[in-house]
């Protein structure tokens, strides 16, 4: 079955649509972000710990959009990253600095008050959080 330039089109569109929010293997070599503080988390989608994880790293990367980046990579679909950063154990949070450096990692749950901790520590104002505690 040949597709023709309507259902091509139709097929980019719904594939822009359901898959630009996601990081793809390519795109991981921007990580960590040069010029600003990134924290990337390292773990699996089904993992106990990091799915309590995930949705304190979905709230802290909207409350600091602009600020610092804060990346999810799922070493289970992405095995090459659990070796490029070192995994050992997951989840795994490294914190970099603007120039890329690792500056403080953390191996197991981290909750949101330490994670904003350490990136205060980091020289990242503290965002307006919803639900604080």
């Amino acid at each position: 079955m040949r597709l023709n330039k309507a259902g091509l089109f139709i097929c980019m569109v719904v594939f822009i649509l359901f898959f630009t929010p996601y990081v793809f293997a390519e795109d991981f070599s921007r990580f960590p972000v040069k010029g600003m503080v990134t924290m990337i988390g390292l773990g699996a989608k089904k993992c106990i710990p990091c799915k309590m994880m995930a949705p304190i790293l979905a709230k802290l990367e909207k409350a600091y959009e602009g600020k610092a980046d804060i990346v999810f990579i799922d070493v289970w679909e992405n095995r090459q990253q659990a070796q490029r950063f070192k995994i050992r154990a997951i989840p795994t949070q490294i914190f970099f600095n603007e120039q890329g450096e690792e500056l403080f990692r953390h191996v197991g749950f981290f909750d949101e008050k330490s994670i904003v901790k350490q990136l205060i520590k980091m020289g990242v104002a503290e965002p307006e959080l919803k639900n604080k505690g």
